[in-house]
């Protein structure tokens, strides 16, 4: 098997890829190296570019017409600067993605997995979810993976197209082989944050200290990305028993967490055991577009992936520390020096 892995050179993507190149299914990047690494392309089927480029598009599946599937893992990300530049997260997220679609739907590919988000949720008032909950974005960035989801329920409809939106809780972690991981010096995530702390002896910032939760700290569904990478070689593989192809709908969603809310507290004392120390904590108020979290009480994913996380947040930060460790030596180069990577079929 063959599929397209949109953003496949960021840090989701890549590890997704890892994942189908070790189940012996071959992955073909699209990337434009605005927030991916062309070293996570090395050895793999790559091309640099966009993926609303819909003549690049047509020149790939003339080049591979086997692909069977397309991963959609490409969108900017980073929720408090979706607040302070909504166009750009609505061009890049939603605008890129019709394009995309329209792309794919011409040259005949009729698989579709989305990597969405649990952002989209209302949580209940335990703080869990299901693939019935509410929706309720509350930032720009999870909008667009509400009305991405909405976008790909109206193709099925309309076009032969079938989808399928991965609804992912909190990535952390890496690749265990160390091929693959946060491609970003300074992440903005917790985990990331935290481990400039750790590095920098500066503060983390907690971020919100009066949610509803048991201890005021934000609480959230930590999922090792090696376990969501799994995920998507399950759904790839079992996609046509999923939605088979005179399915009724086309579309279906399914949550991808470990069912075990963690609130951020909580996780800076796993932290802390793993790396064996104590970190400075600085309390500070909610950033625009932070939500107290949610966790996922569903079972979707082991009743039709067979699906369940192999790993543990301990592991995830275990993995994360190892990898920042070793992250320059993988990546080769500095952030400001271009790498040329020519694409090839």
């Amino acid at each position: 098997m063959k599929v397209l892995v949109a953003g496949g050179a960021g840090f989701i993507g890549s590890t997704i890829a890892s994942a189908c190149l070790d189940d012996g299914i071959t992955p073909v990047v699209l990337d434009n190296l605005s927030t991916g690494r062309a070293e996570f392309a090395r050895d793999r089927i790559f091309y640099r570019g966009d993926i609303a480029d819909r003549q690049l598009l047509e020149k790939i599946f003339a080049e591979h017409p086997d692909i069977a599937a397309a991963v959609h893992c490409a969108a900017a990300i980073v929720v408090p600067e979706s607040v302070a530049d909504p166009l750009r997260y609505y061009g890049e997220n939603v605008g890129k993605t019709v394009e995309l679609l329209a792309g794919l739907v011409e040259n005949g590919c009729g698989r579709v997995l989305f990597s969405s988000s649990a952002a989209i949720y209302q949580p209940g008032a335990d703080f869990t979810v299901d693939e019935s909950s509410p929706i309720a974005p509350t930032s720009p960035y999870a909008q667009s993976k509400a009305m991405v989801e909405q976008i790909l329920a109206d193709c099925a409809r309309a076009y032969p197209v079938r989808t399928m939106s991965l609804r992912y809780f909190n990535p952390i972690g890496a690749d265990p082989a160390m091929r693959t991981g946060l491609q970003l010096p300074q992440p903005t995530h917790v985990l990331g944050r935290m481990i400039e702390a750790a590095n920098t002896g500066e503060p983390f910032q907690l971020t919100g200290t009066d949610w509803p939760t048991r201890d005021g700290s934000g609480i959230r569904d930590y999922v090792h990305v090696w376990d969501l990478a799994q995920a998507h070689v399950r759904a790839l593989r079992r996609f046509d028993a999923i939605l088979p192809a005179e399915a009724e709908p086309a579309s279906t969603t399914i949550n991808l967490g470990t069912g075990n809310g963690t609130t951020v507290r909580e996780f800076v004392a796993a932290f802390e055991a793993v790396l064996g120390r104590p970190v400075a904590v600085r309390e500070v108020p909610r950033r625009p577009g932070d939500s107290a979290g949610t966790f996922t009480t569903s079972a979707r994913s082991w009743e039709l992936l067979g699906w369940r996380p192999a790993l543990s947040v301990e592991d995830g930060i275990r993995h994360s520390l190892r990898w920042a460790a070793m992250r320059d030596s993988v990546l080769g180069v500095a952030e400001d020096q271009p790498v040329e990577v020519v694409a090839y079929g």
